[in-house]
């Protein structure tokens, strides 16, 4: 994190300072650039008075904490003498409480913050302005060196500046509402109240010894239900009270102008105008779950004043500070916007076991994961762990998963990976030592690439086929090869069809280009190519295409039964044709297959009744799904849970929940594990069994996912071409050598890590004393 720093750069050029806003990163900030350089004239405007504050108790991390002292010794001797620290979480649910521990708060409240600042402030000599709101940021840009937006979410000069900064503001689901109580939590308690009307939640700490913060928050149907939208202030704060009377133990809660809210995410494409800069929740928020706007708003002043006092001018201060904390700030608010989903749908865990209910609260944003939750707290883990059904000493995704009549050994799968390294279909000498080696790996299930079901069906020429016996027998070269020489490991093969995605370059000649030559027609859902201009236009599929392509399905089906394959998973998902019926970007039918989602669904029902109905009973088969299309008018998570439900009374196994790739104007949310939210609403929902999938990159985040019931099987892609051993590795490094991971026999030597050069060996004297 930035500190306080020489002045060698563009700070002796930074002399008049305009903050509007005095909120604790305004104030922060303006304390921060007057201590650097005392003849600053720095000048804080705040339209309200010194003791209105909004809220009540801020949290502040360790590594927030730190920074400050570094940067300003005086504030953080002033914070510390009025922290309240714990390091317990309580979560009561259906009367049962669940404490974990090792956690570490600090917490104060935010007027005793805001005074501390004030106090700094004036001490420093900047001038303060109590009731006065800000001239436009444009006047004060005109008289002064910097200007300082510090004035909150529904900042006026974001609003003023909205084509320089390009905000986007999303606003979600829950209503909440900032109360407080005059007695102190004993630990964070996060408290769910299942009412007539709906799930409630609590998010409380203390912040004093004789205070606790307490925000009530609910879905927005519930809160209508409840009749919370129709009630003033003070009906609302003694509903509130009686939603929770056990944890509050009866004593009633109080506002400070409290109303209910709408949580808004924001995020700005630039955060600096000019001599303008955005900083705190006028830049960007995160949702109050993890406790991050107080934070984010000092750390964004300390990045701030740094990065003015290192740059050559103002110019790329603003820059060098932008370039800083983006990163930061993202990363915060994709946690965010992991725990904000996970509790607008927290009546879909309420069934969830007790303890599994608890970790998966505490692991909700990512950022608290098994391992580390096992360092906090081993005993409240290896409780977790029991639940769960690990044998002793047993890391979940090491325990076996059963589909039908196969039983995996562990929880991880290889995910298909298109090789395009086929001739005329036929998997060879690449394909048996690419998916051999993952199986030698350790994986559960290794599942091949898609298997095209027709020569038209294939994406790339170098794509695999099951459209002929030749083709068959060289996939029983590769069952054979796993089942003898990986016994234990399950081999499955993904069967699907192009569509309007085919007839395109291996992906290093160019990703969905078309061929320069050696094209073959293309059917589709609808006549509608993959990217207008520059893709073939495919032929919609009529009544005899329909019914060609099904068959096409049934007959690689019994080839791949022939074949050994131990599963087998149909591709509806990823633009390819069984997706382009699913999703109302890629099919404008008007028969019987098209319009809504119900008419959406018949074809691939169909090709999937067909399939099951030639696959052998004993074999388990699994559906492949993009449950969002990441674009607007496409399939959103409501129609998966709809789609997924569908297959699953059709005698889907399991869901393999992927996103994306049906249009190219798509518009993806990445970041780690970004597609398991979807695998969860769906498992949580439905009640199926899912494969979670989508940059899922630790054996940390295998376990994590599997104890909070948010995937059965978790399938990995890039790790395995990364390391084709990644199971077992992650076996060694949990030191684990059970039944969930055997090492094959010849590489049984390999099974420890090897010793490397010496680095501890003892250091020669070099001084006395």
């Amino acid at each position: 994190m930035a500190g306080a720093v020489a002045m060698t750069g563009s700070g002796s050029s930074v002399r008049r300072i305009a903050v509007i806003g005095g909120g604790p990163g305004g104030l922060y900030a303006a304390a921060l650039l007057k201590r650097l350089d005392p003849d600053r004239e720095v000048t804080v405007f705040e339209r309200n008075a010194p003791d209105d504050t909004f809220g009540f108790g801020v949290v502040l991390s360790d590594e927030t904490l730190g920074g400050i002292e570094h940067a300003d010794p005086e504030v953080y001797r002033a914070l510390s003498r009025e922290f309240v620290r714990w390091d317990t979480i309580d979560i009561v649910h259906r009367g049962r409480v669940h404490t974990s521990g090792g956690h570490g708060f600090a917490a104060l409240g935010r007027r005793r913050l805001l005074e501390i600042l004030h106090e700094r402030c004036a001490g420093l000599g900047v001038d303060l302005r109590f009731r006065t709101a800000a001239p436009p940021a444009a006047e004060l840009a005109a008289h002064h060196d910097l200007v300082i937006a510090a004035d909150g979410v529904h900042s006026a000069t974001r609003v003023a500046h909205a084509d320089a900064f390009g905000p986007h503001i999303t606003e979600h689901r829950n209503r909440y509402i900032w109360l407080a109580a005059d007695f102190a939590f004993d630990a964070f308690r996060f408290e769910i109240a299942e009412t007539p009307y709906g799930v409630m939640q609590v998010h409380g700490y203390p912040y004093a010894a004789d205070a606790s913060t307490v925000i009530v928050e609910m879905r927005e149907e519930a809160w209508r239900a409840a009749g919370l939208d129709t009630c003033d202030a003070a009906e609302s704060t003694a509903r509130c009270a009686k939603f929770f009377t056990e944890a509050l133990d009866g004593r009633p809660l109080h506002g400070n102008r409290s109303s209910w809210l709408a949580f808004r995410t924001v995020t700005n494409s630039r955060w600096s105008h000019g001599n303008t800069v955005l900083i705190g929740d006028a830049a960007h928020t995160a949702h109050f779950s993890i406790g991050s706007g107080t934070k984010l708003a000092v750390e964004d002043a300390l990045a701030l004043a740094a990065c003015v006092e290192e740059q050559p001018d103002l110019p790329a201060a603003l820059a060098a500070y932008e370039a800083e904390r983006r990163p930061v700030v993202a990363s915060t608010q994709r946690a965010a916007a992991a725990s904000l989903r996970w509790f607008e749908e927290l009546a879909t865990y309420a069934e969830q076991p007790p303890r599994r209910f608890a970790f998966n609260l505490l692991t909700r944003s990512r950022r608290v994961t098994h391992d580390n939750l096992r360092l906090r707290d081993a005993s409240f883990t290896a409780a977790v762990e029991e639940e769960f059904g690990c044998p002793p000493g047993t890391p979940p995704m090491f325990t076996p998963f059963r589909l039908r009549g196969l039983e995996l050994r562990n929880r991880v799968v290889v995910s298909p990976m298109d090789m395009y390294s086929a001739a005329d279909g036929l998997p060879g000498d690449f394909h048996l030592v690419h998916l051999g080696a993952r199986a030698l790996g350790g994986a559960g299930l290794v599942m091949t690439e898609m298997v095209c079901v027709s020569p038209e069906g294939r994406i790339t020429p170098g794509c695999t086929g099951l459209w002929n016996t030749e083709q068959a027998a060289g996939w029983r070269r590769i069952t054979d090869f796993v089942h003898t020489s990986a016994p234990g490991a399950a081999i499955g093969v993904q069967l699907g069809h192009s569509g309007r995605k085919g007839s395109t370059k291996l992906m290093w000649e160019g990703i969905d280009q078309p061929l320069e030559r050696g094209n073959w027609p293309l059917k589709a859902a609808s006549s509608l190519p993959y990217v207008p201009g520059v893709n073939q236009v495919p032929a919609e599929l009529d009544r005899a295409g329909l019914d060609a392509v099904r068959e096409q399905f049934v007959a690689a089906a019994r080839r791949a039964a022939s074949s050994g394959f131990d599963l087998l998973e149909l591709h509806c998902a990823h633009g390819y044709l069984l997706s382009g019926f699913l999703s109302p970007l890629t099919n404008h039918r008007t028969d019987a297959y098209g319009g809504p989602l119900e008419n959406r669904l018949r074809f691939p029902l169909q090709v999937f009744d067909a399939v099951r109905e030639v696959w052998p009973g004993e074999r388990p088969m699994t559906v492949r799904i993009s449950a969002t299309d990441w674009a607007e008018g496409g399939t959103d998570a409501a129609d998966a849970v709809t789609i997924a439900r569908a297959f699953a009374e059709h005698g889907a196994d399991a869901i393999d929940v992927s996103t994306g790739q049906v249009v190219p104007d798509e518009r993806p949310e990445y970041g780690r594990s970004y597609q398991t939210p979807y695998a969860d609403r769906i498992r949580n929902t439905v009640g199926v069994p899912v494969i979670a999938v989508g940059a899922i990159s630790s054996w940390d985040d295998v376990n994590s996912l599997l104890l909070a019931g948010r995937a059965d099987l978790c399938a990995l892609a890039r790790p395995h071409l990364y390391d084709p051993h990644w199971t077992l590795h992650a076996a060694a490094e949990q030191g684990y050598s059970g039944p969930g991971a055997p090492w094959p026999l010849p590489y049984g030597a390999g099974s420890r890590t090897p010793p490397t050069g010496r680095t501890d060996a003892p250091k020669p004297r070099l001084t006395l004393g």
